[in-house]
C-alpha cells in the first residue's frame, strides 16, 4: 500500500541495499534508508529520478541489549519516501497526514495524531514552516510540540548530511501518564505515545563543526512497518504481528507446553529476533559469516545469545538454528537473496552453535575446577578476574559463570568483572579514536580536557563510586557516560557545573607526566589500566583537581576551554547515567 501511494504521486521504487554499507567506515551496517542515498542527498543525481520510494532492510546494534522488551529490534524494515530536491515540507507533510489518516490507506484518527518539530538553534531557525503546515491540515497548537536538537534533528552520525525533522506520533491512550501536562510526546517516557513516522528535511551538511546548507532541499523520511503494523493492530508489542508469530511458533513447536510468564515471553522475542537478524545478515548480498571481528562478532554474538537463551527454555539449540528455513520461507519472496542463501544461512548458523556449545563445555570444566579450588580454600566469592577470563579467552557468557557459582554456594564479584569488561570495551575504542574523540581539531581537544575535568567534578559531588563508561566527543560537545544509580539532582549538577568552571577560571597549566602504571595507581591517577600491559603509560593532571591515565591530546591550559555548561543529564542504561555539555568559544566566554 505504502509503495503504491507514493508510485501514485510520482516517486521510483528502488531496491532494498545491502546491510553492508559501502563506503561508509562510520557504521557496521545499514541503520537507515537514508545510508545508501548518500552521495544522491549532497546533489548526485539518482539514476531513477528525484522521487523515490522504498522498504529498506536496516540492522542497529546500539539497541541490542534492550531486545526482549515489547519494542526493540536488532533487525527491522524501513518505509521510506524521499525527494532529492524535489517538493519539501508542504508535500511531504500532507501525503503523510494522507497517508496515515484517510480511510482509503491507514485510517487512522487524526484526533490521535501529535506532532513533533524542531525548535531551533543558532544556525537553523525554529521550524515554523511545518508546524503552519500541519496547523492547515487541522492539528491544533496544543497538539504540535517543539524540541531541541536531541529530539528533532537528524543525522547519520557527527558529520555529513542532516537537518531538522518533524515526527508524528499516535496517543495510544488519550490519557496522561502522572507527569500530567509534561506527558508529552518525544518527552515522556511513559508508552502514551507511539512515534509512526518521522520526516527528515535533510537539507543541510555538517563539516568541521560547521553546518551548512546542500545544494539541494531533499525530504526523508522512515516509517518503522514493525511498528506501524503493531500499532493498527493494537497488538501490545511489535513481537506479535503475523510474521513474528509465525517464526515463534516455529521455535516452539518441540514444547509440548508453551512458556509463560515475563521472563519467557522475553527470551522467546530474543530467539524470535536474533533468529530473523541472523538469517538476514548471513543471507545479504553482501554475505557476513560469524567471527571476532566487525560485523561477524554482531551476528557471532546474536547467535550464542540465542544458544544460551534456548537452553534456558528447554530448547534444542540446534533446532532454533533449522527454524531460520522458516524464515527464509516468509520472507524470500521479498528478498531473493535469502533463497540463494538458504543452504549457507542454515549450516553457518548450525556450525556457530556447534562451536559456542563446544566453547561451553570447555568454558564449564575451567569453571568447575576454579570453583573446586575455591571451595578447599573456604572461599565464597569467585574473583571478577577468572569471570573476565573466561568471557574473554572462551566467550563464556558471565551469567553462566553467575549461574554455577551460584549452585554450588558461591557468589561471583560482579562489580570487578563489570570494570575489567569496561575497560576493555574502552581500550578497543581508544585503539580506533583515542579518548573517543571523533578527530584531533583544536574544538575537539578542549572538550576532551572538559571531559577530565567533569569526571574528577562528579567524583567529588557524586563519589567515588562515580566511573567512566564511555565518551563521545565532537567538536560541537562532548558527551559523557558514568556509573550512577540515579538521575542527578538540580542541585548537583549546578554544584558540578560551577567546579567545572571553576578549574577554567583558574586558568591551571595542564601536566603530563609519563610513568608506569604502579607509579600511576600510587599517584592516585584514575582511569582505564590494563593489567597485562606492561610500558609505560602517560597520566595529564590539572594539579589539585584532577589526575587521569589517558592517549591524550590535550589543552596546555584550562584557561583555554572557555564557559562549560551541563545541557542533559539522563540514564544511558541500567546503573549508568549520560551527560551531554558544551562548551562557549573562550571570546564568548
Amino acid at each position: 500500500m505504502y509503495l503504491a501511494f507514493f508510485v501514485d504521486r510520482g516517486h521510483a521504487v528502488i531496491p532494498s541495499a545491502s546491510l553492508v554499507p559501502q563506503d561508509d567506515p562510520t557504521v557496521l551496517f545499514t541503520t537507515a534508508g537514508m545510508h545508501p542515498l548518500t552521495p544522491y542527498l549532497k546533489g548526485q543525481t539518482h539514476p531513477s529520478g528525484t522521487r523515490l520510494v522504498d522498504c529498506q532492510k536496516c540492522v542497529r546494534t546500539t539497541d541490542i541489549d534492550d531486545v526482549g522488551d515489547p519494542s526493540h529490534l536488532t533487525f527491522f524494515e524501513m518505509l521510506g519516501n524521499w525527494s532529492l530536491g524535489d517538493y519539501y515540507k508542504n508535500e511531504s507533510i500532507r501525503w503523510s497526514y494522507e497517508f496515515l489518516t484517510d480511510p482509503q490507506y491507514l485510517g487512522i484518527d487524526p484526533q490521535r495524531l501529535w506532532i513533533t518539530i524542531f525548535e531551533g538553534n543558532d544556525v537553523v531557525p525554529r521550524d515554523d514552516e511545518s508546524a503552519e503546515v500541519w496547523r492547515s491540515l487541522g492539528i491544533p497548537d496544543e497538539r504540535i510540540i517543539a524540541l531541541g536538537e536531541d529530539d528533532n534533528w537528524w543525522s547519520a552520525g557527527a558529520e555529513g548530511a542532516c537537518g531538522p525533522d518533524t515526527e508524528i506520533f499516535m496517543d495510544r491512550t488519550g490519557v496522561p501518564c502522572a507527569r500530567g501536562d509534561e506527558c508529552l510526546p518525544g518527552t515522556c517516557d511513559c508508552d502514551r505515545f507511539f512515534e509512526i513516522w518521522n520526516n527528515v528535511f535533510m537539507s543541510y551538511e555538517r563539516r568541521g563543526g560547521e553546518i551548512t546548507p546542500l545544494p539541494n532541499r531533499n525530504v526523508d523520511t522512515g516509517m518503522g512497518l514493525e511498528r506501524t503494523v503493531a500499532m493498527l493492530n493494537d497488538l501490545p508489542s511489535v513481537y506479535e504481528i503475523p510474521t513474528l508469530v509465525e517464526i515463534r511458533n516455529s521455535i516452539t513447536e518441540p514444547l509440548e507446553v508453551a512458556p509463560t510468564g515475563e521472563a519467557a515471553a522475553r527470551a522467546l522475542r530474543i530467539l524470535v529476533d536474533h533468529l530473523r537478524a541472523a538469517v538476514f545478515i548471513i543471507g545479504d548480498t553482501t554475505s557476513t559469516l560469524p567471527s571476532n571481528q566487525g560485523r561477524g562478532y554482531v551476528v557471532r554474538r546474536l547467535i550464542r545469545r540465542s544458544v544460551r537463551v534456548a537452553q534456558s527454555l528447554g530448547l534444542d539449540p540446534y533446532h532454533w538454528a533449522d527454524c531460520s528455513l522458516r524464515v527464509i520461507d516468509l520472507y524470500g519472496e521479498v528478498y531473493p537473496e535469502l533463497e540463494r542463501h538458504r543452504s549457507l544461512i542454515h549450516d553457518e548458523l548450525r556450525a556457530e552453535c556447534e562451536r559456542f556449545l563446544t566453547t561451553l563445555h570447555r568454558g564449564m570444566r575451567k569453571l568447575e575446577s576454579e570453583i573446586e579450588s575455591l571451595v578447599a580454600e573456604g572461599g565464597g566469592v569467585l574473583s571478577g578476574e577468572v569471570a573476565f577470563h573466561l568471557y574473554d579467552t572462551d566467550g563464556f557468557p558471565v551469567d553462566l559463570t553467575q549461574e554455577v557459582a551460584r549452585e554450588a554456594g558461591l557468589e561471583v564479584d560482579i562489580d570487578d568483572f563489570e570494570r575489567r569488561f569496561a575497560e576493555h570495551r574502552d581500550r578497543s575504542r581508544g585503539q580506533r579514536a583515542a579518548g573517543g574523540l571523533a578527530d584531533d581539531s583544536e574544538e575537539s581537544v578542549r572538550y576532551h580536557t572538559a571531559t577530565h575535568l567533569l569526571h574528577a567534578a562528579l567524583r567529588e559531588v557524586l563519589g567515588d563510586h562515580v566511573v567512566q563508561k564511555g565518551s563521545n566527543i565532537t567538536r560541537e560537545r562532548l558527551r559523557f557516560d558514568f556509573s550512577h544509580h540515579a538521575a542527578m539532582t538540580p542541585e548537583e549538577v549546578a554544584k558540578v557545573t560551577a567546579l567545572v568552571q571553576e578549574q577554567i577560571d583558574r586558568g591551571i597549566a595542564v601536566e603530563r607526566e609519563v610513568m608506569t602504571i604502579p607509579e600511576a595507581r600510587a599517584a592516585g591517577a584514575i582511569g582505564l589500566f590494563d593489567d597485562k600491559y606492561e610500558g609505560d603509560v602517560s597520566v595529564y593532571r590539572v594539579p589539585g583537581f584532577s589526575l587521569e591515565f589517558c592517549g591524550g591530546p590535550h589543552v596546555a591550559n584550562t584557561g583555554e576551554l572557555g564557559h562549560f555548561r551541563i545541557v542533559k543529564e539522563q540514564s544511558a542504561g541500567a546503573g549508568v547515567r549520560r551527560i551531554r555539555a558544551e562548551l562557549e568559544p573562550k571570546s564568548a566566554a
